[in-house]
């Protein structure tokens, strides 16, 4: 005879309960592929802008020319940046409040508030050295380290949230560090950290907790 009552079935519910009150669990992986292709979309956009005013390989001629020539085309890049990042956290936050909704959380609650603190001081904080970054001549460095603070902001908010946020750090700031080493290639590790890495994360996060089990 059956028991009425399954232990398992009863600890799995104990350990779901623990993780949703202590994780922002409602993340969907199709934020992370939509950020990334917004990411790709602006660094194609970038390469085209440069290319069209520096001519063939003009990300490097921009890093090697003149500062009042980066100061020029500072505001292009800002605004390049704020239509990036605007459209990708609108894409992250329509398919996140979605997956919220099914699994009958709250999207503003106190677990996803401190997520978004934890992201946003890195992140500021990033975004201010950069500025300074490409102020003083020190263009090349700008993309390393903007995958640098990314992926301490993502380190800093994985305690928050879901473990593969961790893996994602990880990546984000080994990408950095290679950046830095070669500089002209800055926009091809654009392309990769914030593109394709975002990309391969939210896959693996949608195949791992949102894709419907396949019946046999």
């Amino acid at each position: 005879m059956k028991p009425a009552t399954d232990p398992l079935a009863q600890l799995t519910e104990i350990r779901a309960i623990m993780e949703r009150s202590s994780r922002f669990i409602s993340l969907s992986g199709l934020s992370g592929v939509g950020a990334g292709i917004v990411a790709l979309a602006g660094a194609a956009v970038g390469y085209w802008r440069l290319r069209t005013q520096y001519g063939e390989g003009g990300y490097v001629r921009l890093l090697e020319g003149a500062q009042q020539d980066r100061i020029a085309t500072l505001p292009f890049l800002l605004g390049l940046a704020a239509a990036v990042i605007v459209v990708a956290l609108g894409v992250a936050i329509y398919f996140t409040r979605r997956r919220a909704k099914q699994e009958g959380a709250p999207l503003w609650s106190a677990l996803g508030r401190r997520l978004a603190l934890s992201l946003a001081i890195p992140l500021v904080a990033g975004g201010l050295f950069c500025l300074q970054l490409y102020m003083h001549g020190a263009a090349g460095l700008v993309v390393p380290a903007m995958l640098l603070f990314y992926g301490l902001a993502l380190l800093n908010g994985s305690k928050y949230t879901l473990d593969e946020i961790r893996l994602l750090g990880l990546t984000e700031i080994a990408l950095g560090l290679v950046a830095s080493l070669v500089p002209g290639l800055g926009l091809l590790f654009f392309a990769l950290g914030f593109g394709l890495g975002h990309i391969g994360y939210g896959l693996l996060m949608y195949n791992r907790y949102e894709r419907a089990p396949q019946s046999l």
